[in-house]
């Protein structure tokens, strides 16, 4: 096969070697620096720099020195916490060094929290006594079992430049190439994540879709990746093999996943790293096999109260694999049809918070069209970079940069009077137990419940809500916890990404009224400071109760002073939502309406007026001077020419 793909331009790899003194860590830089072995070196050199051109991957090295002496263990340890590979050094000719690699090396590493790779190496192999001699792989068995940090040990010898290259080169390909995230040691195969990131490949080729790639897709593959094409007795050669040792792995159309899989794996247990991590960047797996940044380009807000939306080409895209995974053509995706649509992602995304549960699902707990749709509009919303990638991982083919659109900002459209969004995000403020949970689970379409479940974290519900003239507009309600609110809004751009704020009360109960009345003021109050003023609607809950009458008063009279609509009564015990929804939505539609006008939103309007007048005032007057310095000239003219 071809040379792997170059990492030209990437930042130098940092080495750090320790050890116990006397070991051979500086003599073992300076003859890998030198390629040759002086009589005498300093007891710790100065950080030494190998090129690029070195090795393969064209990266350069910076290789640290270190001493081992108790003064100069902090310098060490800052040393070791900013090391992309640390090689560990012990004396072939003296066993008492190799065994403080178990008794205090790898603990101080441990208690450290050194994360990155650890190369073991053996030097001064040429003092070794031939008596004592002991077998690498033995020893490597040994500590591998005991450390699992460890990627390589390997014995060198600085006098003779025995196998010196070879220590700096895997310490370079523990940090390029790195064996983990590919392969569990556990379990002997490969991780998950790279089963999943090799389907994606795998898919990719099979052009026929008839899950094996013919001897013009495996050609293709290795193009691709390798810049070279495979002969025919080559292709033929490499079926005879997967097919010994994985009898599934090739068929009569050519060569299956599970062959596909076995020639990668196959790459590593011979120490080969490279040659996959080359098939992974060439699609643009980053180390821990998502894709990377470079790879997705997520439209850039100019603004905090822009927000992302899909386009109607990445919509198209979506309604087509959802026809094409409803095999039963029931209209709903079964859980195993969600996981087989996420099997070449890294994981599946509605698995988790905040996107699970967060959509509409059919009696058997299915996801609707409507609620699949729903989940990617709020995904885009919240994470526009995760949600391109999963684009990608599901096989989106067109050009990533058409998936996403940037929206208009909100104070544009408050200005306008108008707006182009598609995805109206509303936050649900109020207090604990008045009903902002049963808000959202209706939105969802599911029954009412008695149980209250205190909620502690944000949740999300996404749904699409159907208006007048057949248009349709994602709602995504947002529900802040009580207490959370002050932590939210310390947050200067926090109000940026709403389009509605509402604040629901429990109106039979004193405390839940005047606690949203509270919050609707601190919300306007922070609109009026940050410039982010949103629409703000009131809620009066468990509309089925008793009401408490000074609430109803009240509400009613603070709705007038901030010039907003009188408050929304509903009851999601009862079904009657009052078609709120859809009032929430035409909040969002029309931006400029239900802002409500505090007292600091009153005096700078008053002042912008004043201003505006006395404008208006020094241009009628610059006016009516002009018109008076005219008038002069004229007389002026007309009496030179009588003179």
């Amino acid at each position: 096969m071809a040379k792997h793909s170059s990492l030209a331009g990437r930042s130098p790899v940092r080495v750090v070697v320790v050890g116990d003194r006397g070991t051979g860590k500086s003599s073992l830089i300076n003859a890998m620096a030198s390629e040759s072995f002086p009589d005498a070196v300093p007891p710790v050199l100065p950080p030494t720099f190998l090129p690029a051109d070195l090795y393969p991957d064209n990266v350069p090295l910076s290789v640290i020195d270190t001493s081992s002496s108790l003064e100069k263990q902090s310098k060490r340890n800052e040393e070791l916490k900013g090391a992309d590979v640390v090689v560990l050094t012990y004396a072939c000719n003296e066993p008492t060094s190799f065994s403080r690699l178990s008794s205090y090396w790898f603990p101080e590493l441990q208690k450290l929290e050194v994360k990155a790779p650890i190369i073991v190496v053996g030097c001064k192999l040429d003092l070794r006594d031939e008596s004592q001699e002991v077998s690498i792989e033995r020893i490597m068995t040994q500590l591998l079992q005991q450390f699992k940090e460890i990627v390589s040990c390997i014995e060198c010898s600085a006098a003779t430049l025995y196998q010196v290259p070879e220590v700096f080169y895997f310490a370079q390909k523990a940090v390029l190439h790195p064996v983990d995230p590919l392969f569990d040691h556990e379990s002997q195969a490969l991780t998950d994540r790279c089963v999943r990131a090799l389907r994606r490949i795998f898919v990719l080729f099979d052009r026929d879709m008839d899950d094996a790639l013919n001897d013009a897709e495996l050609n293709e593959f290795q193009v691709r990746c390798f810049n070279a094409p495979l002969q025919s007795s080559e292709i033929a050669g490499v079926k005879t093999v997967v097919q010994q040792k994985v009898p599934e792995g090739v068929n009569s159309l050519g060569l299956t996943f599970p062959g596909f899989i076995y020639i990668h794996n196959m790459f590593l247990r011979k120490g080969r790293p490279e040659t996959l991590w080359a098939v992974l960047r060439n699609f643009g797996y980053d180390n821990d096999l998502k894709l990377q940044d470079d790879f997705l380009p997520v439209p850039s807000k100019n603004s905090s109260d822009q927000s992302v939306e899909l386009t109607g080409e990445a919509v198209e895209f979506l309604n087509g694999i959802f026809r094409l995974l409803d095999m039963d053509k029931d209209r709903a995706l079964r859980p195993a049809e969600i996981d087989k649509l996420f099997c070449t992602a890294p994981e599946s995304p509605w698995n988790d918070v905040p996107y699970m549960d967060a959509a509409e699902r059919t009696d058997m707990g299915y996801i609707s069209l409507n609620g699949f749709l729903c989940q990617w509009a709020l995904m885009t919303l919240l994470d526009p970079s995760y949600s391109l990638a999963n684009l990608i991982y599901i096989g989106y083919s067109g050009n990533p940069a058409a998936a996403l659109r940037v929206t208009r900002r909100r104070s544009v459209d408050r200005k306008k009077q108008a707006t182009e969004r598609n995805v109206f995000q509303c936050y649900v403020f109020g207090s604990k137990n008045s009903g902002k949970s049963a808000l959202l689970d209706s939105l969802l379409g599911r029954p009412f419940s008695n149980s209250y479940t205190p909620t502690t974290v944000e949740k999300f519900a996404a749904n699409a809500i159907e208006l007048m003239g057949g248009t349709r507009k994602t709602l995504v309600l947002r529900e802040i916890p009580e207490g959370e609110v002050s932590k939210v809004l310390s947050n200067q751009d926090y109000l940026a990404d709403c389009d509605v704020a509402v604040f629901v009360y429990d109106s039979s109960d004193a405390h839940s009224w005047k606690k949203s009345r509270d919050l609707l003021e601190k919300v306007a109050r922070q609109g009026d400071l940050t410039g982010h003023r949103v629409p703000c609607l009131l809620i009066a809950a468990k509309d089925d109760l008793t009401p408490y009458p000074r609430a109803v008063q009240d509400s009613v009279k603070v709705t007038q002073e901030l010039g907003i609509e009188a408050p929304i009564h509903v009851s999601m015990k009862l079904g009657d939502s009052s078609n709120v929804y859809n009032k929430i939505v035409s909040a969002a539609e029309h931006p400029h309406l239900s802002i409500p006008e505090t007292e600091i939103g009153r005096k700078r309007k008053q002042y912008h007026r004043l201003l505006q007048h006395s404008l208006i005032f020094a241009s009628v007057g610059t006016a009516m001077a002009v018109v008076a310095l005219a008038a002069c000239r004229a007389y002026a003219a007309k009496k030179n020419s009588t003179a």
